[in-house]
């Protein structure tokens, strides 16, 4: 490649970005999720359309792979461990025996309606069976759900991936196939092997970030980033899951009040948005539409009966147990979103030379991209139906810590969130932890020094600046009054001591 040929990709790059980047607002709008926008973009350039020839589905699996690794990082940067620890039984269980049953539920439909031999059909199952991390965060974060069932979808999106994988690469496999308790021992060996290196990076890595104070500030979602690949690489590489590995470890490190989180949060959000534009661009290149009319009729047959049939039977047998409501099974069931992980693992098949690769290929493209059509634009309409559609939307308190090493102290900045309940609180509310002081406020573009009376609004930016044995209490204290308001603990103190509380009363 010459200097011109860079120029030239460099140039045809940016304008894909930039057009990927515009439709994103078409996507907030519609409520139709980006990624079909993208797939369109890449369907557009390809041969069907301007002309650009690619069939190499190798490389399109790899760089899938690498895609899948950052938007598993991006998302679990940003659960909340809070929302998903009352659901990580629940979701454990949706995404190993749920996609057991998926699996097999889609795959007799596909043998029995569509006439597929039994392997093709099991391997069709597993592919279309795990839901999507980039369509599921995307989607259900403009979505105002309970926060239990958002973050119980978020869990299993995070965690299928790493059984649908292993399913998929049997399946795809020249030869016999093991016993299926050869094939379960499998899944059950390399999904705690991927947990474990997964929570030992995610524990060790925020061990570390904590205590070594880094020249810059940009030095910190480099490191983070590269303990998330560092995780799934590890994970691997031991025969493992990597992607539970990496997801696991993400979301420790975005729960572990790092140094400059926003920070490294909003830079994992701009790698996982190139991953998801560049990944589904090549997954549109990769497609001929052409060649996809014998795929229609089989695509729109297995997506129904996945939909339909498999998708609710599986989150039934899963969700029964833990006594989850009618009502919230069936949003479950529709919020199954599918997205790019189905279309990548159909690389698979093409990668290994399968029986009937490349029809599965076309068979998977039209089932994402036709039901993620129907699901994704009706699931608000859906849950208003079923009414658990008023869940709360407000964001976390948005606090980034940064170490002033030499100083032996803390320089937290914090944005108060639409919706914060600090917001009309006066700073000596706050009641900050001795060796903490709010030093500045930033509103509306401009500063100033604020004294003990100045009440505090909705949009402000605070610098408080503690000592380092208080500025986790402090961190703890404004977490609190953002979602209990001035009186946060009071009622605790109550219950702890009401002799007390009587006389702050009084």
């Amino acid at each position: 490649m010459t200097v011109d040929h860079l120029n030239e990709l460099l140039l045809e790059s940016a304008v894909i970005l930039l057009v990927a980047v515009g439709a994103v607002r078409i996507s907030t709008r519609s409520g139709l999720p980006s990624l079909l926008i993208y797939l369109g973009i890449g369907v557009a350039l390809g041969q069907n359309g301007i002309g650009i020839s690619f069939n190499n589905a190798e490389l399109t699996q790899v760089l899938g792979y690498a895609a899948l690794v950052v938007i598993l990082a991006e998302g679990g940067l940003k659960t909340s461990w809070k929302a998903i620890k009352p659901v990580v039984p629940a979701a454990a269980v949706l995404a190993t025996v749920g996609v057991a049953v998926s699996v097999f539920v889609t795959a007799a439909g596909a043998h029995w309606l569509v006439g597929l031999e039994w392997r093709t059909a099991l391997l069709l199952g597993a592919i279309v069976s795990s839901t999507d991390a980039a369509a599921v965060f995307s989607v259900l974060r403009t979505v105002p759900l309970p926060k239990r069932l958002t973050g119980l979808l978020e869990a299993e999106s995070g965690f299928n991936d790493a059984p649908v994988v292993i399913l998929v690469v049997a399946f795809a496999t020249a030869g016999e196939l093991d016993p299926w308790y050869v094939l379960i021992g499998t899944i059950v060996v390399e999904l705690v092997i991927g947990a474990a290196v997964g929570f030992a990076v995610g524990k060790l890595g925020a061990y570390a970030m904590r205590r070594v104070a880094l020249p810059s500030s940009g030095l910190y979602p480099i490191a983070v980033l590269a303990l998330i690949v560092f995780a799934y690489a590890g994970g691997a590489l031991l025969h493992a899951s990597g992607f539970l590995a990496a997801y696991i470890a993400s979301v420790i490190l975005g729960n572990s009040k790092l140094p400059h989180g926003p920070a490294v949060r909003g830079f994992a959000d701009g790698l996982a948005w190139i991953g998801q534009i560049g990944m589904f661009v090549v997954l549109g290149l990769l497609v001929t539409p052409a060649t996809m009319g014998s795929a229609i009729v089989p695509g729109l047959v297995a997506g129904t009966v996945l939909v339909f049939v498999a998708r609710p039977l599986s989150v039934l047998v899963s969700m029964t147990p833990f006594r989850i409501p009618w009502r919230e099974q069936a949003l479950l069931s529709w919020a199954g979103l599918r997205g790019a992980v189905p279309i990548v693992l159909a690389t698979i098949p093409l990668v290994t030379g399968a029986t009937d690769a490349q029809q599965l290929f076309n068979v998977v493209f039209i089932l994402v991209v036709v039901f993620t059509l129907l699901q994704g634009p009706t699931l608000p309409l859906v849950a208003r139906w079923l009414k658990i559609g008023e869940g709360d939307m407000g964001q976390d308190l948005g606090i980034e810590s940064a170490p002033l090493e030499k100083l032996h102290g803390h320089l937290l900045s914090v944005q108060l969130s639409p919706g914060s309940r600090m917001s009309g609180v006066e700073v000596s509310e706050l009641r900050l932890p001795k060796g903490a002081a709010v030093t500045l406020v930033v509103r509306e573009g401009s500063s100033f020094v604020p004294d003990r009376m100045t009440v505090l609004r909705e949009g402000d930016e605070l610098l408080v600046v503690t000592t380092d044995d208080v500025s986790e209490a402090a961190e703890r204290r404004l977490r609190a009054v953002d979602q209990g308001g001035k009186l946060a603990g009071w009622l605790h103190n109550a219950e702890a001591s009401p002799s007390v509380s009587r006389k702050k009363a009084v």
